[in-house]
């Protein structure tokens, strides 16, 4: 499993690449030559990028779900609407296609920001804000999901 450490800034080119900062590349190790799949988040205007094995673990899950329930077939679409296999090119950057730039929002200036075991890709403006809106409610989220009602003492150590 991928375990991802870090927030960097980048810029996009004209072309909506972006140059993969040495450090993320450098975590990323072994899994750049697997590639990765780009997508629109769940819950927030960002990107999520998967090293491809990642993903693979994710659509294990996924492809457990019930076809024939009607809400499974509709969350296996929309989850996978956009989704896009792409590489880093041989100068190490990553071209994020069309559709998912206009939807990220994404101008000049990029973040890149460790989600565990994936990397959020954002607009910096727009994870700035996402941040700062998030900070007033913080303190009360970490206390719901950290504050031993979520996670069992044992799986802890």
């Amino acid at each position: 499993m991928v375990n991802l450490i870090g927030t960097y800034e980048c810029k996009a080119d004209i072309k909506g690449r972006l140059m993969m900062p040495s450090p993320v590349k450098k975590q990323l190790g072994a899994v750049l030559q697997e590639g990765f799949v780009l997508k629109r988040a769940v819950f927030q205007p960002c990107l999520e990028l998967y090293p491809l094995s990642e993903w693979n673990i994710l659509m294990q899950k996924v492809n457990k779900l019930n076809r024939f329930v009607k809400k499974n077939n509709d969350f296996i679409r929309r989850f996978t609407a956009g989704v896009k296999v792409v590489e880093l090119d041989a100068s190490g950057r990553l071209l994020i296609p069309k559709d998912l730039h206009s939807f990220a929002g994404i101008s000049k200036e990029v973040v890149l920001s460790s989600a565990v075991n994936i990397i959020e890709v954002w607009d910096k403006k727009r994870y700035e804000k996402a941040i700062d809106d998030a900070a007033v409610d913080f303190a009360e989220l970490a206390e719901d999901v950290m504050g031993g009602d979520n996670i069992m003492d044992d799986e802890l150590s």
